[in-house]
Protein backbone atom coordinates (compact mmCIF):
# COMPACT_ATOMS: atom_id res chain seq x y z
CA UNK A 1 0.00 0.00 0.00
CA UNK A 2 1.06 3.59 -0.71
CA UNK A 3 -0.11 5.98 2.02
CA UNK A 4 -0.05 9.68 1.14
CA UNK A 5 -0.73 12.12 4.00
CA UNK A 6 -1.07 15.92 3.75
CA UNK A 7 1.34 16.14 0.82
CA UNK A 8 1.92 19.77 -0.15
CA UNK A 9 4.00 21.12 -3.02
CA UNK A 10 4.50 24.77 -3.92
CA UNK A 11 6.05 25.70 -7.25
CA UNK A 12 6.73 29.42 -7.28
CA UNK A 13 3.52 31.04 -6.15
CA UNK A 14 1.38 28.05 -7.13
CA UNK A 15 0.27 25.31 -4.73
CA UNK A 16 0.55 22.30 -7.05
CA UNK A 17 -0.48 19.78 -4.35
CA UNK A 18 -2.59 21.02 -1.47
CA UNK A 19 -2.60 18.65 1.53
CA UNK A 20 -3.08 15.63 -0.74
CA UNK A 21 -4.13 12.58 1.26
CA UNK A 22 -5.00 9.22 -0.30
CA UNK A 23 -4.15 5.52 -0.11
CA UNK A 24 -3.32 3.40 -3.14
CA UNK A 25 -3.97 -0.30 -2.58
CA UNK A 26 -2.29 -3.27 -4.23
CA UNK A 27 -3.15 -3.84 -7.87
CA UNK A 28 -3.63 -1.14 -10.51
CA UNK A 29 -4.97 2.22 -9.33
CA UNK A 30 -5.99 5.21 -11.41
CA UNK A 31 -5.11 8.85 -10.78
CA UNK A 32 -7.14 11.23 -12.91
CA UNK A 33 -8.00 14.91 -13.10
CA UNK A 34 -7.99 17.92 -15.41
CA UNK A 35 -4.78 19.23 -16.96
CA UNK A 36 -2.80 21.03 -14.28
CA UNK A 37 -4.48 19.15 -11.43
CA UNK A 38 -1.13 17.97 -10.01
CA UNK A 39 -0.90 14.39 -11.32
CA UNK A 40 2.57 14.63 -12.86
CA UNK A 41 3.75 16.74 -9.92
CA UNK A 42 2.73 13.87 -7.65
CA UNK A 43 4.73 11.42 -9.76
CA UNK A 44 7.69 13.81 -9.64
CA UNK A 45 7.50 13.88 -5.84
CA UNK A 46 7.50 10.07 -5.67
CA UNK A 47 10.43 9.95 -8.11
CA UNK A 48 12.46 12.50 -6.14
CA UNK A 49 12.44 15.26 -8.77
CA UNK A 50 10.32 17.60 -6.66
CA UNK A 51 10.61 18.15 -2.92
CA UNK A 52 7.36 18.80 -1.02
CA UNK A 53 7.10 21.45 1.67
CA UNK A 54 5.06 19.13 3.87
CA UNK A 55 3.43 15.75 4.23
CA UNK A 56 4.57 12.15 3.95
CA UNK A 57 4.50 9.16 1.62
CA UNK A 58 4.86 5.66 3.03
CA UNK A 59 5.35 2.81 0.57
CA UNK A 60 4.91 -0.67 2.00
CA UNK A 61 5.56 0.84 5.42
CA UNK A 62 8.78 2.63 4.38
CA UNK A 63 9.35 6.39 4.26
CA UNK A 64 9.68 6.93 0.51
CA UNK A 65 10.46 10.64 0.80
CA UNK A 66 13.27 9.85 3.23
CA UNK A 67 15.15 7.93 0.52
CA UNK A 68 17.72 9.72 -1.60
CA UNK A 69 16.15 9.98 -5.05
CA UNK A 70 18.72 7.78 -6.81
CA UNK A 71 18.09 4.98 -4.30
CA UNK A 72 14.39 4.81 -5.11
CA UNK A 73 15.06 2.94 -8.36
CA UNK A 74 17.07 0.35 -6.44
CA UNK A 75 14.23 0.11 -3.90
CA UNK A 76 11.88 -0.70 -6.78
CA UNK A 77 10.30 2.52 -8.08
CA UNK A 78 9.82 2.66 -11.86
CA UNK A 79 8.00 5.14 -14.03
CA UNK A 80 7.21 6.14 -17.56
CA UNK A 81 6.98 9.75 -18.72
CA UNK A 82 4.68 11.66 -21.05
CA UNK A 83 7.70 12.17 -23.31
CA UNK A 84 9.70 9.10 -24.38
CA UNK A 85 12.88 8.42 -22.43
CA UNK A 86 14.28 5.53 -24.50
CA UNK A 87 17.45 6.44 -26.41
CA UNK A 88 16.81 6.13 -30.14
CA UNK A 89 20.38 5.20 -31.06
CA UNK A 90 20.43 2.23 -28.68
CA UNK A 91 18.75 -1.15 -29.12
CA UNK A 92 15.55 -2.14 -27.37
CA UNK A 93 17.59 -4.57 -25.26
CA UNK A 94 20.12 -1.92 -24.19
CA UNK A 95 17.39 0.57 -23.30
CA UNK A 96 15.69 -1.92 -20.98
CA UNK A 97 19.02 -3.18 -19.61
CA UNK A 98 19.92 0.37 -18.54
CA UNK A 99 17.04 0.31 -16.07
CA UNK A 100 17.90 -3.18 -14.82
CA UNK A 101 21.39 -1.91 -13.95
CA UNK A 102 19.84 0.31 -11.28
CA UNK A 103 17.75 -2.47 -9.74
CA UNK A 104 18.69 -4.51 -6.71
CA UNK A 105 19.09 -7.67 -8.81
CA UNK A 106 22.35 -9.27 -9.84
CA UNK A 107 24.10 -8.73 -13.16
CA UNK A 108 24.10 -12.50 -13.75
CA UNK A 109 20.32 -12.53 -14.27
CA UNK A 110 20.19 -9.34 -16.35
CA UNK A 111 20.03 -10.78 -19.86
CA UNK A 112 17.14 -13.14 -19.17
CA UNK A 113 15.17 -10.60 -17.12
CA UNK A 114 15.53 -7.96 -19.84
CA UNK A 115 14.32 -10.44 -22.47
CA UNK A 116 11.45 -11.45 -20.20
CA UNK A 117 10.36 -7.79 -19.84
CA UNK A 118 10.45 -7.29 -23.61
CA UNK A 119 8.41 -10.44 -24.13
CA UNK A 120 5.94 -9.54 -21.36
CA UNK A 121 4.88 -6.30 -23.05
CA UNK A 122 4.34 -8.13 -26.35
CA UNK A 123 7.19 -6.68 -28.39
CA UNK A 124 7.62 -9.31 -31.08
CA UNK A 125 10.76 -7.80 -32.58
CA UNK A 126 14.50 -8.39 -32.57
CA UNK A 127 15.71 -7.11 -29.17
CA UNK A 128 18.75 -5.70 -30.97
CA UNK A 129 16.58 -3.44 -33.16
CA UNK A 130 17.30 0.25 -32.66
CA UNK A 131 14.49 2.20 -31.01
CA UNK A 132 14.70 4.75 -33.82
CA UNK A 133 13.38 2.12 -36.25
CA UNK A 134 10.22 1.38 -34.25
CA UNK A 135 6.68 2.65 -34.69
CA UNK A 136 4.92 4.80 -32.09
CA UNK A 137 3.09 1.91 -30.40
CA UNK A 138 6.23 -0.22 -30.22
CA UNK A 139 8.16 2.66 -28.68
CA UNK A 140 5.45 3.02 -26.04
CA UNK A 141 5.85 -0.67 -25.20
CA UNK A 142 9.61 -0.16 -24.81
CA UNK A 143 8.80 2.48 -22.18
CA UNK A 144 6.57 0.01 -20.33
CA UNK A 145 9.23 -2.73 -20.57
CA UNK A 146 11.66 -0.32 -18.92
CA UNK A 147 9.10 0.23 -16.15
CA UNK A 148 8.56 -3.46 -15.36
CA UNK A 149 12.11 -4.84 -15.51
CA UNK A 150 14.06 -5.67 -12.36
CA UNK A 151 11.28 -6.67 -9.94
CA UNK A 152 9.65 -3.26 -9.38
CA UNK A 153 7.57 -2.58 -6.30
CA UNK A 154 5.85 0.60 -7.53
CA UNK A 155 5.20 1.37 -11.22
CA UNK A 156 4.07 4.87 -12.22
CA UNK A 157 2.61 5.17 -15.74
CA UNK A 158 2.11 8.73 -16.98
CA UNK A 159 -0.30 8.77 -19.97
CA UNK A 160 1.11 5.62 -21.61
CA UNK A 161 -1.72 5.44 -24.18
CA UNK A 162 -1.70 9.08 -25.33
CA UNK A 163 -2.22 9.25 -29.08
CA UNK A 164 -2.56 5.52 -29.65
CA UNK A 165 -5.42 4.13 -31.77
CA UNK A 166 -8.04 1.89 -30.15
CA UNK A 167 -6.49 -1.46 -31.14
CA UNK A 168 -3.08 -0.57 -29.73
CA UNK A 169 -4.64 0.94 -26.61
CA UNK A 170 -6.49 -2.34 -26.07
CA UNK A 171 -3.21 -4.28 -26.21
CA UNK A 172 -1.60 -1.83 -23.80
CA UNK A 173 -4.57 -2.20 -21.46
CA UNK A 174 -3.98 -5.94 -21.28
CA UNK A 175 -0.32 -5.37 -20.47
CA UNK A 176 -1.09 -2.85 -17.72
CA UNK A 177 -3.68 -5.12 -16.11
CA UNK A 178 -1.13 -7.96 -16.06
CA UNK A 179 1.69 -6.01 -14.37
CA UNK A 180 0.67 -6.60 -10.72
CA UNK A 181 0.32 -10.36 -11.23
CA UNK A 182 3.53 -10.59 -13.25
CA UNK A 183 5.78 -8.46 -11.04
CA UNK A 184 3.94 -8.08 -7.72
CA UNK A 185 4.14 -4.29 -8.14
CA UNK A 186 1.51 -1.73 -7.28
CA UNK A 187 0.69 0.29 -10.41
CA UNK A 188 -0.57 3.89 -10.50
CA UNK A 189 -1.94 4.88 -13.90
CA UNK A 190 -2.44 8.47 -15.03
CA UNK A 191 -4.39 8.81 -18.27
CA UNK A 192 -7.16 10.90 -19.82
CA UNK A 193 -8.68 7.86 -21.53
CA UNK A 194 -11.48 6.90 -19.17
CA UNK A 195 -12.07 3.63 -21.01
CA UNK A 196 -8.47 2.63 -20.27
CA UNK A 197 -8.76 3.68 -16.63
CA UNK A 198 -12.04 1.79 -16.23
CA UNK A 199 -10.59 -1.34 -17.84
CA UNK A 200 -7.37 -1.38 -15.82
CA UNK A 201 -8.04 0.15 -12.41
CA UNK A 202 -9.93 -1.36 -9.51
CA UNK A 203 -9.65 1.90 -7.58
CA UNK A 204 -9.19 5.50 -8.71
CA UNK A 205 -8.44 8.84 -7.09
CA UNK A 206 -9.29 12.22 -8.59
CA UNK A 207 -7.19 15.36 -8.22
CA UNK A 208 -8.52 18.85 -8.79
CA UNK A 209 -6.33 21.89 -8.09
CA UNK A 210 -3.95 19.64 -6.15
CA UNK A 211 -6.62 18.25 -3.81
CA UNK A 212 -8.17 14.77 -3.79
CA UNK A 213 -11.89 15.28 -4.40
CA UNK A 214 -12.84 11.59 -4.65
CA UNK A 215 -11.31 8.14 -4.26
CA UNK A 216 -12.59 4.59 -4.17
CA UNK A 217 -13.81 1.90 -6.58
CA UNK A 218 -13.34 3.21 -10.12
CA UNK A 219 -16.95 2.82 -11.24
CA UNK A 220 -18.27 4.73 -8.23
CA UNK A 221 -15.67 7.48 -8.57
CA UNK A 222 -16.44 8.07 -12.25
CA UNK A 223 -20.13 8.49 -11.40
CA UNK A 224 -19.46 10.93 -8.56
CA UNK A 225 -21.14 14.31 -9.20
CA UNK A 226 -18.09 16.28 -7.98
CA UNK A 227 -15.89 14.35 -10.41
CA UNK A 228 -18.26 14.96 -13.32
CA UNK A 229 -18.31 18.69 -12.63
CA UNK A 230 -14.59 19.11 -11.97
CA UNK A 231 -13.19 16.74 -14.55
CA UNK A 232 -15.42 17.19 -17.56
CA UNK A 233 -17.92 19.85 -16.56
CA UNK A 234 -20.70 17.48 -17.57
CA UNK A 235 -23.51 15.47 -16.07
CA UNK A 236 -22.13 12.20 -17.39
CA UNK A 237 -18.58 10.79 -17.49
CA UNK A 238 -19.27 7.22 -18.64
Amino acid sequence: MIEVSDLTVRLGGVTALDSMSVNFVQGTCGLIGPNGAGKTTFFNVLSGFVRPVGGSVRAYGEDLLGMVHFRRARWGLRRSFQTEQAIEQLSVFDNVAMIHEHSRLSRASRRQEVLDAISFVGLEIDPQAKVATLGAAQRRLVEVARAVVGEPRLVLLDEPAAGLPDEETEHLSGVIKAIPGHTGALVILVDHDMSLVSACCGATAVLDFGTVIASGPTGEVLRDEKVMRAYLGTEEIV
